[in-house]
């Protein structure tokens, strides 16, 4: 029987929730049901397909999903956890029945500039504060 329902949201669903949804999927098991989804949704960040790789973790056929049409749909989470810079986190929309909104910022890796090796340090940073934070989360919510 699938666990607490819950979703990732950012801007494009293409990095920052693709990672964290990656995560509590691996880490929490059937503990959690967990999805993702994003403001404007776009094909996948190239980096995040490429640090999660070498993580051990294949994100290269996943989908980015419209969080609006989650939303028209009457989908329920039990937690909606925002992972994109805050100036956006007000964007979500609030979803039926009780949900628990957080909000865990992260840096765009869409925004990273320099040479693809800076790029990909960069990207190996937030996708390690992301595991972090999603370890946390799951200790806290289990």
């Amino acid at each position: 029987m699938p666990g607490k329902k819950v979703l990732f949201v950012c801007t494009h669903n293409s990095a920052r929730s693709q990672i964290a949804e990656a995560y509590m999927k691996q880490m929490a098991g059937e503990r959690f049901a967990v999805e993702s989804a994003g403001f404007e949704p776009g094909p996948l960040n190239p980096l995040a397909v490429e640090v999660m790789r070498e993580d051990g973790v294949d994100i290269s056929g996943h989908k980015a999903r419209s969080v609006f049409e989650l939303f028209k749909q009457g989908r329920v989470f039990e937690y909606v956890i925002t992972v994109c810079e805050s100036s956006r986190e007000s964007e979500c929309p609030m979803f039926p029945g009780i949900t628990r909104r957080l909000h865990m910022p992260f840096d765009d890796p869409s925004q990273l500039t320099g040479s693809h090796e800076e790029q990909l340090a960069a990207a190996r940073v937030i996708r390690d504060r992301i595991k972090q934070t999603v370890a946390d989360l799951i200790s806290e919510l289990a």
